[in-house]
């Protein structure tokens, strides 16, 4: 590049810090960045961005990829992208999004706190159902455009606070997403391992060469239970094993404890998974002939006869192939039923989940113990504001472990971005061109499971 040229046009370029009031705003910090909560400086817009910080030099493959892909997208229920400021005078991007006060983790999280203090909370009735019905809107646009989510989990499910956009939906982090219509090699030989793995379907653990869109919806019959419960579905003890076999006996056993072991005449197609042979050496049939989805619910006083129910056994089909889509599951009949769902999910009531706190910059990992647990719901406010996670987080708040993506480093002293970017592809579906769409987050979050939990009231 021409030197003069470089020049001029790194003086012209939009500098962050010219723009944005953000300092000590600090909301999410982790392996892959922070996030802060911004203003502009020029008063001109009044309400809150977030700004995220790519940790290190250069950017990495899934930043890349979210980048890439969600410039082509724009949904009222997916996260908008406003913007990307380069800087090569210190090798820093910074991505602008809305601010989002809120995320379902955070929210069942204090469900939970509130049933161990016998804290009643006021929401809608229909509060449930107005969240999933928008989460689908969102993943039905992303698969109507050829798009795998592939990570969905409460942490990546954004609400809104107050603001023209007061309680709506935002579908974040898409640092695992891809194109699905027509990869040069199979998912599963780009991707071995995808989905935070209380959420992965039960194909993926059985290392399922060509998975597919019902890899989301599964994961969403998982957040569905969990909204209902409070608590996590298939909450695994283990920690992820961090390889690149995706067979996990402990998470695969959970799903057999809640939903019962697989008939071959309910999916005739699970003896040609790869890790059939392996299933069979590892598990009895015998061992789960007392477990069922039904039963698992009626724990939790989900009533077998109800719509909510009957929805939840078609999103949590084991069978990918008899799943239901999520364009069938918005037309089901739960969401005919009054209360029907609103775009408001908090419908004008007053929002009872606490704000985003700020963080210090001097918290560091290699403080005391008593910091951490300190810092730890600001840790995870990485998770829904950006940060790209925590590695810190407790125990206690009974979050899974998840997948990672590796940091690229760049090639070129000349370049922002890494020499091994792979091409991804122009988005397929009329998905438009606009600047639009883009987690706060790229990646999962590296967490601990918890052993024991103690679990909240549901929100409906």
């Amino acid at each position: 590049m021409d030197f003069e040229f470089k020049m001029k046009t790194g003086s012209e370029r939009a500098r962050v810090e010219d723009e944005f009031e953000y300092e000590g705003c600090k909301v999410g910090r982790g392996t892959y960045g922070h996030v802060y909560k911004a203003k502009r400086k020029d008063g001109e817009h009044r309400h809150d961005y977030a700004l995220k910080l790519i940790e290190g030099t250069g950017i990495s493959m899934s930043a890349c990829r979210e980048i890439a892909l969600l410039r082509e997208l724009k949904h009222p229920n997916v996260i908008s992208l406003q913007k990307v400021f380069l800087s090569h005078s210190d090798r820093k991007v910074w991505l602008l999004f809305d601010f989002s006060e809120h995320d379902l983790w955070h929210i069942i999280k204090y469900h939970r706190s509130a049933k161990a203090n016998k804290k009643p909370i006021n929401t809608p009735k229909n509060m449930v159902k107005s969240l999933l019905h928008q989460i689908l809107a969102g993943i039905h646009y992303l698969h109507s455009n050829w798009v795998l989510h592939r990570d969905l989990k409460p942490a990546n499910i954004l609400v809104m606070g107050e603001g023209p956009e007061r309680g709506r939906v935002k579908i974040a982090d898409m640092g695992f997403a891809r194109l699905f219509n027509a990869p040069l090699k199979p998912l599963a030989d780009l991707d071995p391992v995808v989905v935070t793995f209380w959420y992965r379907a039960p194909e993926l653990l059985l290392a399922a060469r060509h998975y597919t869109k019902a890899i989301d919806i599964w994961a969403i019959g998982c957040i569905f239970a969990e909204l209902l419960t409070s608590e996590p579905i298939f909450h695994c003890r283990q920690e992820d094993i961090k390889t690149s076999n995706p067979y996990h006996h402990d998470q695969l056993d959970r799903i057999f404890n809640v939903m019962g072991f697989p008939q071959d005449k309910d999916w005739e197609e699970i003896r040609k998974m790869p890790e059939h042979p392996q299933l069979m050496r590892d598990f009895k049939r015998s061992s789960y002939v007392n477990c069922n989805l039904m039963k698992y619910m009626e724990k939790h006083k989900v009533k077998a006869d109800s719509k909510a129910f009957h929805l939840l056994q078609k999103l949590l089909t084991m069978d990918p192939t008899k799943r239901i889509t999520s364009e069938q599951a918005m037309k089901d009949a739960y969401f005919a039923e009054e209360p029907t769902p609103c775009s408001d999910v908090f419908e004008g009531m007053p929002i009872p989940y606490p704000k985003r706190e700020f963080i210090s910059d001097d918290d560091n990992d290699d403080k005391s113990d008593t910091n951490k647990r300190r810092c730890i719901p600001q840790q995870q406010a990485a998770v829904g504001a950006g940060a790209g996670a925590g590695n810190n987080q407790s125990s206690d708040h009974n979050q899974p472990p998840a997948k990672r993506p590796r940091i690229a480093t760049t090639t070129s002293s000349n370049s922002m971005v890494s020499g091994d970017f792979q091409h991804v592809h122009t988005m397929q579906g009329g998905a438009g061109n606009q600047q639009q769409g883009m987690s706060y987050t790229s990646g999962g979050n590296t967490q601990q499971t918890s052993s024991s939990s103690t679990y909240g009231p549901r929100l409906i």
